[in-house]
């Protein structure tokens, strides 16, 4: 299994992302965050992104991501 912190794991840069939305992991990973911060922004609402759901699964919008890294709420 990979994930954000697993030093093996290939991200693709944000700036080539042609997906609509990221993993968990993955999103994690570009917020420069643990996975489980994620989920807890989703289970609290609480953090400054809200995720989607996909079959059960969370999503993370990349344009929401790109968003809040260029200094946007």
């Amino acid at each position: 299994m990979q994930n954000a912190t697993n030093p093996a794991t290939v991200h693709q840069p944000l700036t080539a992302e042609t997906r609509t939305a990221l993993t968990t992991s993955e999103a994690a990973f570009h917020l420069g965050r643990r996975p489980q911060t994620l989920r807890k922004w989703a289970c609290f609402e609480d953090g400054p992104l809200r995720p989607i759901r996909v079959h059960g699964r969370l999503a993370w919008l990349v344009a929401d991501i790109r968003t809040l890294l260029a200094g946007g709420a």
